[in-house]
């Protein structure tokens, strides 16, 4: 597992393992019932709080990505991929009409918003 905390983006830590944890399971990095590092382990190997690991834990615990067996660790559960990339798809699509409205306001052209989202896309890749 390979997690990467950019302390300059404005979204908390435990987000961007929650999000980086669940992007690898969406992916396939990560296979169902396949261990995740001890919260001790993750939290040392990232150089941060275990009470932030553990809150990444407890939300994707909580939100039916991992489960937890007491004295064993975290595994990745088992989860409906079509019902998830539905979830994700419909999220991108709230956000492309939220980018739409504020282009349109802007009179920003469907060009320049590609622009935008290329140069973007290329970054974060």
């Amino acid at each position: 597992m390979h997690i990467i905390i950019k302390n300059t983006d404005r979204t908390p830590i435990y987000q961007q393992i929650y999000q980086q944890i669940k992007q690898q399971i969406l992916n396939g990095t990560l296979q169902q019932d396949m261990a995740l590092p001890s919260i001790r382990n993750l939290a040392q190997s990232l150089k941060i709080s275990i009470i932030t690991t553990k809150r990444a834990y407890e939300e994707l615990e909580r939100d039916g990505f991992v489960y937890t067996i007491a004295g064993k660790g975290c595994f990745v559960a088992k989860r409906n991929i079509e019902m998830l990339r539905e979830d994700v798809l419909r999220q991108i699509e709230e956000h492309m009409q939220e980018i739409a409205v504020l282009a349109s306001s802007c009179k920003l052209s469907k060009e320049d918003v590609w622009e935008m989202f290329c140069t973007i896309y290329e970054e974060e890749s």
